[in-house]
């Protein structure tokens, strides 16, 4: 076993995972520094998702390793790697999946209200990111109101709301139109930064790259941009942001 960079907030080795017995991913290496953004990118079906649910410990790689703050997650249990999901991560995915009996606020405040946090303390909060992604006029309309890019908009700070170590976005604006995905790559990633967030961005086009620190991309499940190797010729992790 190779230990992690001290630096590395979330760092993974030589991921092999199957799904459909076929290779979905195929020995790719990454880290990221804590507070960086990192893109990983390419075409569809190239592995990108698959890699952020590994990372994420919603996928179990068969093969290798994936650590997060100096510990090994993908030996965890599933009632572990929930807990840890609950208290440290956050996911967006290309729909925004907002309760529709919730209004805007409620829709952002979610993950606090299910920690046990005061309904004053979450809505403050709610409030506050909504207001930063310019949806602050949302916050008493439910999603079936509102238009896709504003409920997507929600859902990042339903994601930011929570406060998490590590953000990730699969495909936050496959869904949108070029001028709403411009805004909602942009509003992600300085409210993460200035809030000292990592964030993990999957996409297929350069705009999600030019936003990120470093890029991986994949290519049939494999790093197509030649990562360096150890020693042994497994392939080590050259990015770390």
């Amino acid at each position: 076993m190779v230990a992690p960079p001290d630096n590395d907030v979330l760092w993974a080795r030589s991921l092999h995972c199957s799904l459909g017995g076929f290779p979905a991913l195929s020995g790719v290496s990454l880290g990221v520094r804590e507070g960086g953004i990192l893109a990983v990118c390419g075409p569809r079906g190239s592995g990108k998702s698959t890699l952020l649910r590994c990372l994420s410990g919603q996928l179990v790689p068969q093969e290798g390793e994936v650590w997060f703050d100096g510990h090994q997650i993908d030996t965890l249990s599933a009632a572990r790697r929930e807990r840890l999901r609950a208290g440290s991560f956050a996911w967006v995915g290309p729909e925004p999946s907002l309760v529709p009996e919730l209004n805007g606020w409620e829709n952002a405040a979610l993950p606090l209200l299910l920690r046990g946090t005061t309904h004053r303390a979450a809505r403050a909060a709610a409030t506050e990111w909504l207001e930063r992604l310019d949806i602050g006029d949302c916050a008493r309309s439910r999603p079936a109101a509102l238009p896709q890019d504003k409920r997507q908009r929600i859902a990042v700070a339903r994601a930011l709301t929570a406060a998490p170590a590590v953000l990730f976005a699969d495909e936050p604006t496959a869904a949108l139109h070029a001028g709403d995905r411009a805004h909602v790559l942009r509003t992600l990633t300085t409210a993460a930064r200035s809030h000292g967030i990592t964030v993990v961005l999957s996409g297929a086009d350069d705009e999600t790259a030019s936003l990120a620190d470093l890029t991986v991309r994949l290519l049939d499940g494999r790093r197509a941009d030649t990562p360096s190797t150890d020693g042994e010729g497994q392939e080590a992790c050259s990015l770390s942001v």
